[in-house]
C-alpha cells in the first residue's frame, strides 16, 4: 500500500523518490504575505535535517529568504512525479560561506548534473520539521 501524508525522513521511499531527478517547486513569501512558486533543483539531506536548493544571492526566491533574517522563514518544496508526491516543510535561512556553497553544489551534482559557474551563487537551507506526501511502496 502506499504511503500517504505525513513521512518519516529516514523512510525508504523518501530516499529512492530524492534519488530520481525530479524538479520541484519552491515556495517562499513575499513581504506582502502572498506565495512565489518557482522551479528548482533540491537535494535532501536526512542526517542533517536539511533540504538545499542552490540559487543566485539576486533571485526573488533568495531575497525573500534574505527579508527574513537570521530565524528563516517558512517554506515548501514539493516534487511530483505522476500521481506520487513529496512535500518538504521547513524553515528556510540563506547562506553564502563557502562551505555551504560547496557542499549544496556537490549534492546537486549528485542527483541532476555539475551547476554551471555562478559567483553569485548562495544555498537556501532549509530545516525541515515535516514531509508530506503519496509514495510507491
Amino acid at each position: 500500500m502506499a504511503g500517504r501524508h505525513r513521512l518519516d525522513p529516514h523512510d525508504g521511499r523518501v530516499a529512492r523518490f530524492f534519488a530520481d531527478r525530479h524538479l520541484a517547486t519552491l515556495t517562499t513569501l513575499r513581504a506582502d504575505g502572498t506565495p512565489h512558486v518557482v522551479p528548482v533543483g533540491v537535494t535532501f539531506d536526512p542526517e542533517a535535517g536539511l533540504a538545499r536548493v542552490i540559487t543566485s544571492a539576486g533571485s526573488a526566491k533568495a531575497r525573500h529568504v534574505a527579508a527574513a533574517g537570521p530565524d528563516g522563514t517558512p517554506v515548501a518544496v514539493c516534487q511530483v512525479d505522476g500521481r506520487w508526491w513529496l512535500t518538504v516543510e521547513g524553515r528556510a535561512a540563506l547562506r553564502g560561506d563557502p562551505a555551504s556553497v560547496a557542499e549544496a553544489e556537490r549534492r546537486y551534482a549528485e542527483r541532476y548534473r555539475t551547476p554551471r559557474p555562478n559567483p553569485e551563487r548562495v544555498v537556501i537551507e532549509i530545516a525541515v520539521t515535516r514531509l508530506l506526501g503519496s509514495l510507491p511502496d
